[in-house]
């Protein structure tokens, strides 16, 4: 397992807190009150870790098929409808989405591969990732990326606690599947529009592997 580069900053200041406040705890609380500082130590440590779980990269085996769109995020399997699609195809299309907890490895990874033919930035609101109007209203950050079987729009969308989305990728750019193209602090949700007719190989509530699990087919 190693650390997103991401969280370097993060963790360095969190462990820094950590350090400082504990010091300061046992040096001045323990004589009297030990039980106060034992429970400063607990919680901030508990923060530190969680903050250590969250930036991870678990080494895993990748799913690399060009028949196949891989999952770009870990997570659960909350969408999977057709629907008009007013920001890049407005047409018809298959939105299967995946929603990140705090707990889940929050790396984004391509679902294709192929040419990044739009990358646009949203501001917006910060809605519960779950929420039905949150693919159009809140902060989000949308890739179509273009290849022999057809496009494909993914989205990384912000959520009540995700406050900053990162995304590497530009129009014209040449990716690979399942190379990392973003990553979301702090939960959120990542939507994949796909033509009608794509064979859809996950169900609902499914929990799924972001660059593993398969998510459909191309027909």
């Amino acid at each position: 397992m190693t650390i997103h580069r991401e969280g370097y900053r993060t963790i360095g200041i969190a462990a820094l807190i950590f350090g400082v406040l504990n010091v300061l705890s046992f040096t001045f609380i323990s004589a009297e009150m030990n039980w106060l500082s034992l429970s400063i130590f607990a919680v901030t440590l508990f923060i530190l870790l969680f903050l250590i779980s969250f930036f991870r990269i678990p080494e895993r085996k990748l799913t690399i098929n060009e028949n196949q769109i891989i999952c770009p995020a870990d997570g659960k399997v909350v969408v999977i409808e057709e629907r008009i699609d007013e920001e890049y195809f407005n047409d018809k299309r298959i939105q299967v989405s995946i929603f990140m907890s705090p707990a889940n490895v929050h790396v984004n990874r391509n679902p294709v591969s192929g040419e990044v033919v739009y990358n646009k930035y949203h501001k917006g609101k910060y809605l519960v990732a779950w929420h039905p109007k949150s693919s159009t209203e809140n902060e989000r950050w949308s890739v179509a990326v273009k290849n022999d079987h057809g496009t494909i729009l993914y989205k990384q969308i912000a959520g009540a606690l995700a406050k900053r989305i990162c995304n590497y990728t530009s129009v014209g750019e040449q990716v690979k599947q399942c190379e990392e193209y973003g990553f979301i602090k702090f939960g959120s949700r990542v939507d994949v529009l796909l033509p009608v007719g794509t064979k859809i190989d996950v169900a609902l509530n499914q929990v799924v592997k972001g660059g593993v699990t398969v998510l459909a087919s191309w027909s």
